[in-house]
């Protein structure tokens, strides 16, 4: 899958200053992300600013899944492509996402996966989807899970963030088996929400005053 590093590079750059003022973001275990190899970032989701957030605190690139009606525009769907996006048609199990998705992992890059299927309307966790702990049992690959959390006033809207990364879980370790079905996944995926819900109840304590 293309993606300009130079573009990726600059963007970074540019956006680490005015996502620190808007947001004065904490990053929190960014080192128990793996250095290399293919590995998933399970991360809650808030915000349209999330994919930028989880990018600035990570050394390496991450790619993601986006709704396809992000990409109707052209070049709007040049550069988020150039920034690691690709379309996916949330409503019709869209399986060529699925396939590049698997691409992009195979070639031992990171991609990010919204556990919760999209973003929550109230800043609540919500109930996780299986996808995450499928790529992880098909492939064979670790999950990191990752917590954004809203330390500041919740109602405004570039109130404080924590970006926080759990340590990895290894397939082993989430109960995943090659001849596992859907009951093993559903217990995976609670598994890595618990490491959210963890997370973000951490930084809640730690940082409530915002």
């Amino acid at each position: 899958m293309a993606q300009s590093k130079v573009l990726y590079s600059i963007g970074k750059v540019i956006l680490t200053p005015a996502y620190k003022l808007l947001y004065r973001y904490k990053n929190i275990g960014s080192e128990n992300i793996p250095e290399e190899g293919g590995v998933l970032l399970a991360s809650n989701h808030l915000t349209f600013a999330d994919p930028v957030l989880l990018g600035l605190c990570c050394k390496r690139r991450l790619y993601f899944m986006a709704k396809v009606e992000l990409f109707t525009n052209k070049f709007a769907s040049f550069i988020i492509r150039h920034l690691g996006a690709f379309p996916v048609d949330r409503g019709a199990g869209d399986g060529k996402a699925i396939k590049t998705g698997e691409d992009i992992i195979r070639e031992g890059n990171m991609m990010t996966i919204f556990i919760e299927g999209g973003r929550s309307k109230t800043g609540e966790l919500m109930r996780p989807r299986s996808g995450c702990a499928l790529l992880s049992q098909q492939m064979q690959i670790p999950v990191v899970p990752a917590c954004i959390t809203v330390v500041g006033n919740p109602k405004h809207r570039f109130a404080k963030r924590v970006i926080h990364f759990g340590k990895a879980l290894s397939p082993e370790e989430l109960g995943l088996t090659s001849e596992g079905g859907r009951r093993e996944l559903k217990i995976a995926s609670n598994r890595i929400m618990d490491e959210i819900k963890r997370m973000r109840e951490e930084d809640l304590e730690k940082y409530k005053k915002g």
